[in-house]
């Protein structure tokens, strides 16, 4: 399983912006589909967004505001996040799994590989 890291959390303004990164290790980072999740305090993770080879879902809180995409090249996956609205420290976290189906991505026991999370605060 591949290794991840998430890095570009911190704090922004209600309707501002953000992108996530997640590096992953590993020489086949193209066959994983890779889901993008968040945890408030004293709250459930929640999915997010996913991404495959060909194919994207989104929860429905963050579509039209969130665009996850990829760059195989730089084993990377990316979460661009606009019009964010007031939360207090979220953590987003990155996971992937070798040939998961996006109809599947949405279940966090469907992953094997995890990040150990970037916190994202938006201040109202």
């Amino acid at each position: 399983q591949v290794q991840l890291v998430e890095s570009g959390g911190g704090s922004v303004q209600a309707g501002g912006s953000l992108r996530l990164s997640c590096a992953a290790s590993g020489r086949t980072f193209s066959t994983y589909t890779m889901g993008w999740f968040r945890q408030a305090p004293g709250k459930e993770r929640e999915f997010v967004a996913a991404i495959s080879w060909s194919r994207t879902d989104y929860a429905d809180s963050v579509k039209g505001r969130f665009t996850i995409s990829r760059d195989n090249a730089k084993n990377t996956v990316y979460l661009k996040m606009n019009s964010l609205k007031p939360k207090k420290k979220d953590v987003y976290y990155c996971a992937g799994d070798k040939y998961l189906s996006v109809s599947r991505a949405r279940m966090t026991s469907m992953y094997k590989s995890w990040g150990q999370g970037t916190q994202v605060t938006v201040d109202s």
